[in-house]
């Protein structure tokens, strides 16, 4: 074996091997037990980061290991053709070619972006590759397939006919840039600093209205002042009238319990056609509904009527340069009560990067409510089930109240509607023109709509579609319902809730049985990544760095359920260590002539090292089994690290050494053999890499043939109760003499005597026959009974029935380490009175943010530990 590791030359040579065998594909025709994960299909725009680094792995962890257990996996691959982005991709390398998409036209635009994913948009599969992924590659699909276009349109023509899919005109969240309406998940919200402009509005007969608004030039669109009905400052003008400033518009005063008396004024603007909240107070009361912004965001007086010269003068002006013009007036006017500072929340285009506007325009909408309800009890009934399960409140919470869902968008690439219209503007929803064809009759003139569908429709339908959906193919009837769908909580309502709603209604089942819910990854601190803050990461500058394997540990052992991710460059350099730790002991062993051995049968085997260390195998496999089958992939591993750290390199391999040169070497390489076999299937879908190459180098097996290899399984130990007790007895005795020793600082070039108190015989005779591993691990020149009273500055231990008495006479300066330990223990004692200060201050709780208090948490624990046990090792030299 080579010295060190090399992922950079074996990874590459490793998953073309296992690609090459066929180990990633499904079989429909064989007759085993489906597993089935459907890949959250990334942007076909998209470069692998951290999040695609955690949600991958974790994933390929369960199809490795279900693949292992005989199950016929299908792990289905596929990129999203990712509407905006794509088109934005685009239109960017078009500016500099100096032309824009509506030069080129439609048909030619398209033809472009086709070419560029045929060129470009496979670099996120590429990527994925590199970190181990073992999907099914032959049968990777993108949104915009053929088989795939026709589920769209099959799932819209359907819809339509079933009256969940209309027209209507309603508020969306419109780019001014793009133009086009945007989903939720496309909107950020960000902290502003802005004003909050305060008004009066006359009230016709007298008196008048102080309104507070952040959006002064909206005014111009308003049609009502609303204010609670139990306000008593304004009761009395409930159904007056105010004459609009600037405009001399007459608008109501409406009662709605919209206008909170604690907020503001008490008094609030409303302008339906520019504002969420304002929508429903107009539907509640029929209010108009005129827009005063055009799609750039300019301003447009066509719905206003009839302006007085000012207003005119606005018309065609960019929104911000309006909002100034506005309150100069007012303020010229004597109508600008005041302004204040006020910070606020502002939605801004996530690609954009411009102000999003409320915006009032005819689209396509899905009727979600009905859909939902389905769902909704798959949930409820159990028949889904969320991991954890405290998600299921996040998901009620939004499907309870959701709304009409927007699936139109003013884009060209896309799924383009199916919807026709004749010069009347009537519409003809149909699977092809030629069907909306016959719909109109003979010689009716019919254009396509221009618009297309929401990104999340197509991939709403990808659990049924990517098997072939509509056609009833033998992939559909074996893999669906999938078994597990793994993804971050920031979908679950734009992409869970509606896979869900469309599978129900299609496939009359749910689309998946198990919803393994991640976190997010944050940085070594606990903070969120950001570009802005330095501190996102590479995942292939990691690879590249450290290895796959290193970066798949890191991200698996610190995915606990319900727990953000902390990864940093630091914590997958210091997991290098565990494979580099992994192949030493691989390494020691095959020095010392161990091979496979096929004729091994562990249960014949009669050393107690030997019987001790199967049993922990058999120990280690129960509970990776566990953590895999509880979707705990830190649980997980946290078993391949104990079992491969500790109880294999630390202990089974440090007292096997003499062994090898000893009457029972056969044995112990038998069971060595043995042992790193199950190690390596045991750690193989969490560390594929290494693993597969010391699998290969071995000759457990074929070349690249680990990934195809047999889970684990428990076997029989004979005596293995009895090979415990006496290695756990030896494991303690030597970890508790380390302890001491490392705690009272004695050099470890010094060995020193070691006597046992009210030791029974069989636990003197033990101590004797492993004197020889007690001597090298744990520094000590003679072990036996303590015959006469405890000496002077001896370091005590309890260790079952006995005491552990360990002489440092001469070996240290006692008093010395006394006085170094007490004020090492004064200043935890301090330390973590300072922390839990501060995590019992409530007002410290509730401001501070949950990274912070994260933070102080993990201090709290640690200084609990050091005060515990410093404790200790000054109470062993009292």
């Amino acid at each position: 074996m080579d010295k060190t590791f090399e992922p950079a030359s074996s990874e590459a040579r490793l998953y073309a091997g296992w690609e090459a065998s066929g180990a990633f594909a499904a079989h429909p025709e064989n007759p085993a037990k489906p597993y089935t994960i459907m890949i959250p299909p990334p942007n076909v725009t998209g470069s692998l980061h951290v999040g695609h680094a955690l949600t991958m792995t974790l994933q390929d962890i369960l199809v490795r290991f279900r693949r292992m257990q005989g199950r016929d996996v299908l792990w289905q691959p596929g990129t999203d053709h990712a509407g905006i982005a794509t088109q934005m991709v685009v239109e960017r390398l078009l500016d500099k070619e100096g032309v824009s998409r509506k030069e080129l036209g439609r048909e030619t635009f398209l033809s472009r972006v086709w070419r560029w994913k045929a060129e470009s948009g496979g670099n996120i599969t590429r990527q994925l590759r590199r970190l181990g992924a073992s999907p099914d590659w032959a049968r990777e699909r993108f949104t915009m397939d053929d088989g795939l276009s026709v589920a769209v349109r099959e799932v819209f023509v359907r819809l339509f006919e079933d009256g969940l899919i209309y027209q209507d005109k309603r508020l969306v969240n419109w780019d001014t840039q793009l133009q086009t309406a945007i989903s939720d998940l496309e909107v950020e919200s960000r902290d502003t600093k802005g004003n909050m402009w305060y008004i009066r509005y006359p009230v016709e007969g007298g008196e008048a209205i102080t309104v507070a608004t952040t959006r002064p030039e909206t005014m111009l669109a308003d049609t009502a002042v609303a204010v609670h009905p139990e306000n008593e400052t304004f009761k009395h003008l409930i159904g007056r009238h105010v004459v609009l400033p600037l405009t001399e518009r007459k608008i109501p005063i409406v009662a709605d319990e919209y206008a909170d008396p604690e907020k503001g004024t008490g008094a609030v603007k409303i302008t339906p056609a520019h504002d969420f909240n304002d929508f429903e107070v107009g539907k509640r009361h029929g209010l108009a509904m005129p827009s005063m912004l055009d799609k750039q965001g300019r301003v447009t007086l066509a719905e206003l009527g009839e302006v007085p010269e000012f207003v005119r003068s606005l018309e065609g002006l960019e929104r911000f340069a309006a909002r100034k013009l506005v309150v100069a007036e007012l303020e010229a006017r004597g109508q600008l009560v005041e302004v204040k500072p006020h910070p606020h929340m502002v939605p801004y285009g996530d690609r954009s990067g411009t102000v999003i506007e409320p915006f009032l325009t005819t689209q396509w909408y899905c009727n979600a409510h009905v859909l939902a309800q389905p769902a909704i009890e798959a949930v409820e009934e159990g028949r889904v089930q969320f991991v954890p399960k405290q998600w299921e409140n996040t998901f009620f919470a939004w499907m309870r109240d959701i709304q009409p869902w927007c699936i139109s968008r003013q884009l060209w690439w896309g799924h383009r509607i199916p919807a026709w219209y004749d010069e009347a503007g009537k519409v003809y929803v149909a699977r092809t023109e030629e069907e909306a064809q016959a719909q109109a009759g003979a010689g009716v003139r019919l254009t396509q709509d221009e618009d297309v569908l929401d990104t999340w429709f197509s991939s709403a339908l990808w659990p049924f579609s990517t098997l072939g959906w509509p056609e009833r193919t033998p992939e559909l009837a074996k893999y669906y319902p999938t078994d597990t769908l793994v993804t971050g909580f920031d979908i679950i309502f734009f992409w869970v809730a509606r896979m869900m709603m469309m599978g129900l209604h299609f496939m009359g089942d749910v689309p998946f049985r198990t919803i393994y819910i991640h976190g997010l990854v944050r940085d070594e601190k606990g903070q969120k990544m950001s570009k802005s803050k330095g501190n996102v990461l590479d995942p292939l500058t990691l690879i590249d760095k450290f290895g796959a394997d290193a970066l798949r540990y890191s991200v698996a052992a610190a995915a606990g359920q319900g727990r953000d991710v902390k990864l940093g460059e630091k914590i997958v350099e210091t997991n290098r260590g565990f494979i580099t730790k992994i192949w030493n002991a691989a390494r020691f062993l095959e020095m010392n002539g161990v091979k496979p051995n096929p004729d091994f049968k562990p249960w014949d085997a009669k050393l107690p090292l030997c019987r001790w260390v199967l049993a922990r195998a058999n120990e280690a496999v129960e509970a990776a089994t566990a953590g895999l089958e509880a979707y705990r992939p830190n649980d997980y591993a946290t078993a391949c690290y104990r079992f491969a750290w500790g109880d294999v390199c630390d202990w089974f391999i440090e007292l096997a050494k003499p062994g090898f040169a000893s009457e029972d070497a056969r044995e112990i390489r038998d069971t060595a053999a043995y042992v790193l076999g199950v190690l390596l299937r045991l750690m193989h879908p969490l560390i594929p890499y290494v693993t597969e190459e010391l699998w290969d180098h071995f000759g457990y097996g074929a070349p690249c043939s680990l990934i195809s290899a047999a889970w684990p399984e428990t076997v029989r130990v004979n005596g293995a109760d009895a090979a415990a007790a006496e290695l756990n007895w030896l494991v303690g005795l030597i970890s508790e003499i380390r302890t001491v020793r490392s705690e009272m600082n004695v050099p470890p070039s010094q060995k020193s005597p070691v006597f046992l108190q009210d030791a029974a015989p069989e636990t003197l005779e033990r101590a004797q026959g492993w004197f020889e591993a007690i001597s090298r691990l744990a520094r000590a020149s003679e072990i036996g009974a303590l015959n006469g009273p405890v000496p002077r500055n001896a370091a005590q231990a309890v260790l079952g029935e006995a005491t552990i008495i360990l002489p440092l006479e001469g070996l240290i300066d006692l008093e010395a380490e006394k006085k170094r330990l007490a004020a090492a223990l004064a200043k935890a004692e301090g330390e973590l009175k300072k922390v839990r200060a501060k995590l019992a201050n409530a007002e410290f709780v509730a401001r501070a943010p949950e990274a912070i208090l994260d933070e102080h948490r993990d201090r709290e624990e640690s200084f609990t530990n050091e005060v515990a046990r410093l404790g200790a090792a000054l109470a062993r030299l009292a």
